[in-house]
């Protein structure tokens, strides 16, 4: 007799069963992909184009933009296609790729926002050194260092994923795509090794990066509490309300999909909160600066003067 490893196929939980519902489902996926695609394009666009927008801020929010579009195509593009053919399956080295990219971009998405609070608090805490500290090179360092920490990462997720061995050679994942904890879930060795790799990730790019947006929104609200200037406050708090805005989406809705993951809640409860993790969100991004931010929208108004 001979040992041989069955390779899994992934299925996915589907949406919704109802055969009405389905072109719906496509349509709206659809068109939310093509607003978070024409949204931050835009954003890049305008911040390419205009001179005045050639700042560190700026320099972040058009990566935010590119992490952004890869984050829903990660996503999306699958999940059309899966309701279209009313096949929900992936194969395992599909599954991994999926959830690599996937755990890339949302890595990229965390330590960027963390590193635009790190901008803004250099701007109102210490305004007169701030060229001086966020010089381009430093700005390239730590977009090089968000996708280092990006790889650590999946590099982390990997030590317990490669080992995967399952007792089925039909996997149901309790999601519409390949997220790591679902992949975590489903393998069937000891536990310990992937708990450890969870904890460590949790702790590492889901508390400090917390930490330090909240210790950098601690000092920008003390300095500004400081000031005497009632038109420098309203400034301070314009330029750091968008930022602050995708901060709490962002991860708000993050911990809607730990939580609904953590207390056992139905499949589809899952599913919904991580539609509004990995889709919405991104969608939302380049509107909320596009609306909140004036140099955005000077910026706009001029190309489209020169367009039309």
């Amino acid at each position: 007799m001979q040992n041989t490893t069955s390779v899994p196929v992934f299925h996915f939980i589907q949406l919704s069963e109802d055969p009405d519902l389905q072109p719906v489902l496509s349509g709206l996926f659809l068109c939310m992909y093509i607003l978070a695609l024409f949204g931050n394009l835009l954003i890049i666009l305008t911040v390419s184009s205009d001179s005045h927008l050639h700042t560190p801020m700026y320099f972040f929010l058009s990566n935010l933009s590119m992490v952004d579009i890869g984050f829903i195509s990660t996503t999306v593009p699958r999940v059309i296609v899966d309701i279209q053919t009313h096949c929900p399956a992936i194969s395992y080295v599909g599954c991994l790729t999926q959830m690599s990219l996937f755990v890339i971009f949302a890595c990229m998405d965390d330590m960027l926002l963390v590193v635009m609070a790190y901008d803004r608090f250099v701007a109102i805490c210490h305004p007169l050194h701030y060229q001086v500290i966020m010089n381009p090179s430093r700005c390239g360092v730590l977009l090089l260092a968000c996708f280092l920490l990006s790889l650590l990462e999946l590099l982390l997720l990997y030590v317990a994923v490669l080992n995967f061995s399952n007792c089925e050679d039909y996997v149901e994942i309790s999601n519409f795509f390949c997220g790591s904890s679902e992949v975590l879930k489903l393998a069937c060795f000891d536990t310990v090794i992937s708990n450890i790799v969870r904890y460590c990730v949790g702790t590492v790019f889901g508390i400090l990066p917390i930490s330090g947006i909240i210790f950098s929104y601690y000092k920008i609200v003390s300095s500004i509490m400081r000031s005497s200037s009632s038109s420098g406050k309203h400034k301070a708090f314009s330029t750091c309300g968008s930022h602050l805005s995708i901060v709490c989406l962002f991860y708000g809705t993050a911990l809607g999909v730990y939580f609904s993951s953590s207390l056992s809640l139905s499949p589809k409860t899952n599913a919904v909160a991580s539609v509004m993790y990995t889709v919405v969100t991104p969608m939302l991004n380049p509107f909320i600066y596009s609306l909140r931010n004036k140099d955005i929208k000077t910026a706009l108004r001029k190309i489209l003067s020169r367009t039309f």
